[in-house]
């Protein structure tokens, strides 16, 4: 099934994720410092900065891993419809997604159980708590 992009209702990007860190004091201060200094607009930006430079770093390893892995890249959306469509014809899905997996609020539990044989998210998974409890043991 395609990649479907999901987009918050008041945004032309997709939902961010928010991540929580702890940070030594000194570590702290320097990041505060290069704000101070203007070298970045807040913590949150340097952090980001950070992050990207270092995804960059190993951008030939990421693409390996998700060549070899069959891993889709970005983000990957099911309807109801999908997985109907692949309950018809008969076929077990094994997702594998690297960014944001999203199983929509029309799924129940019963038909993902029926259609999804695998499921590996390396980043998010947006399903109703219904839905992600019924596939806990399908989780790599």
């Amino acid at each position: 099934m395609p990649a479907t992009p999901l987009l918050s209702p008041k945004a032309a990007k997709p939902v961010d994720e928010k991540l929580t860190i702890n940070i030594g004091c000194v570590d702290l201060g320097q990041i505060d410092l290069l704000v101070q200094e203007g070298f970045y607009a807040n913590r949150s930006d340097l952090i980001r900065t950070a992050i990207r430079n270092q995804i960059a770093t190993h951008a030939e390893v990421v693409r390996q891993v998700v060549t070899r892995k069959s891993i889709v890249l970005g983000i990957q959306q099911f309807s109801a419809a999908d997985l109907a469509q692949a309950q018809a014809a008969g076929e077990k899905l094994q997702i594998r997604v690297l960014g944001l997996a999203v199983i929509a609020p029309d799924v129940t539990p019963e038909l993902a159980l029926a259609t999804i044989e695998s499921l590996t998210v390396l980043g998010a998974l947006h399903a109703s708590p219904a839905v992600k409890a019924a596939l806990v043991g399908r989780l790599l």
